[in-house]
């Protein structure tokens, strides 16, 4: 995992402890003194996550995050306050100024590293749906995006699992003011409870006897239903493996006993704020690409979509020196499919290439139609040498299985052509990338057909 993070600390030696440390992970390092630079740093700069200390002169560590919190600009990167203070009320003050999360001074090696890669990993989820509804901003079918932004002082609905009726109490009752909790004592009910119900939030608490919580964590991360649902697991002081084991395998915070309610809202209110924030891109993504940027017959995104969508994917590739990788296809000698069969098999052709595309690339790469017979896949942190592959895998899966003309009922052998380009320091523009893709796929078409051609 790569990504670029932000120290900010005015004792010099503090910063260079955390960014050896970082580096050693091999992360992008920036480094701060104070908290007017960091600001700047994070407008002209692309940052991933940023480490924060609080007590700093000139502007403290709480302003600087309230600022970042309050930019549209910067809002979305994650805040970790590194800081000397233990105290509870500094936890929660921090926490309703946007931090994600705190370390405290000497920082644990295992729990920095751990605790970066987790906000990391959420970010990129983050990121892509952010990206896709700024696309959707481009094109004027934002509307959606707005939808559902009043919910913010509704209560949370969270379902609580916990083995001891005592602490159901006091955490029911410390959330009472913000969330309507459901309390349940045996973790595999609690499994089916989560993933048939439209909880925000699943909060753990690793008291059982005779079970290990992480499992139930493993578990629902694993669950489609349950796959984003923020997890908050309750430990106990000084259990750093089971923090860190948490983390590495999706939970989203963690708090230590003795529970402080002020910090357990404040923690749960982050959680579900978040939620529904990724809820609504979610929402706004899939319904504006339905209505407006997807073909109808295949339901692969159309040009219209691709046209926008590939400029921001190029740009990201540029800013962070990534690999960006593009095919086009084109199924061969389609005009004899349609005037031999008719349109309605030729329609069935397009479907099931559509589908063949669809079952093949990841779930990462976008794929489009982009014309008639014509197909594009866009394949984001992709070698040539796996977009070659990718585009092997795909001619083989065409050729080798014919199509069903659901029409007529008849089979027919197909077979397509394609070629491939990717982001090269003399490619700098999108138009280039597709250019190249294109002459590539004239060399396949011309070579014989049937052929995957890469870009010289």
């Amino acid at each position: 995992m790569t990504a670029r993070i932000l120290v900010v600390d005015d004792i010099p030696a503090n910063v260079k402890l955390l960014e050896a440390r970082l580096v050693a992970e091999y992360f992008d390092v920036l480094t701060a003194g104070d908290g007017y630079q960091a600001l700047a740093i994070c407008e002209r700069n692309q940052v991933d996550l940023v480490l924060l200390d609080i007590m700093m002169p000139g502007m403290d560590g709480f302003e600087v995050c309230e600022r970042l919190k309050a930019n549209p600009k910067t809002s979305h990167i994650p805040v970790v306050m590194v800081t000397a203070l233990d105290q509870p009320t500094d936890r929660v003050r921090g926490l309703k100024a946007g931090a994600d999360d705190f370390l405290t001074k000497p920082v644990n090696d295992l729990q920095l590293i751990s605790r970066v890669k987790s906000l990391l990993r959420l970010k990129t989820l983050s990121d892509e749906l952010r990206i896709r509804a700024e696309t959707a901003h481009t094109m004027g079918i934002d509307e959606l995006l707005r939808s559902g932004e009043g919910r913010g002082d509704e209560a949370g609905q969270v379902l609580l699992v916990d083995g001891r009726a005592n602490s159901q109490e006091r955490i029911i009752k410390a959330l009472k003011p913000v969330a309507d909790v459901s309390a349940i004592s045996d973790p595999q009910g609690a499994l089916f409870e989560a993933s048939e119900n439209p909880f925000e939030l699943v909060i753990v608490n690793a008291n059982f006897d005779d079970y290990d919580p992480l499992r139930l964590c493993s578990q629902l991360r694993s669950l489609e239903r349950t796959r984003f649902l923020p997890i908050l697991i309750i430990t106990e002081q000084g259990d750093d493996d089971m923090v860190i084991r948490a983390l590495e395998l999706g939970v989203n915070d963690y708090i230590v006993r003795p529970v402080d309610p002020n910090e357990l809202v404040a923690r749960s209110l982050t959680q579900m704020r978040r939620k529904r924030y990724n809820d609504r891109l979610r929402a706004s993504v899939k319904q504006t690409i339905e209505l407006a940027v997807t073909d109808p017959l295949t339901g692969l995104s159309n040009r219209r979509y691709l046209d926008n969508h590939l400029s921001t994917l190029f740009n990201r590739s540029m800013a962070r020196g990534r690999p960006l990788s593009v095919l086009i296809t084109d199924i061969d000698r389609f005009k004899q499919v349609n005037d031999t069969y008719g349109h309605d098999a030729g329609d069935d052709v397009l479907r099931e290439f559509a589908s063949r595309i669809r079952s093949t690339v990841r779930g990462a790469d976008l794929a489009c139609r982009y014309g008639g017979e014509e197909f594009v896949v866009v394949m984001p942190d992709t070698s040539p040498e796996i977009a070659a592959a990718v585009a092997e895998r795909l001619r083989s899966a065409v050729e080798t299985v014919p199509f069903l003309l659901k029409s007529s009922g008849q089979e027919l052998s197909v077979t397509a052509s394609f070629g491939i380009s990717s982001r090269i320091s003399s490619v700098i523009t999108p138009g280039q990338l597709m250019k190249q893709a294109d002459l590539a796929l004239y060399d396949a078409k011309t070579g014989g057909r049937n052929r995957v051609v890469a870009a010289a």
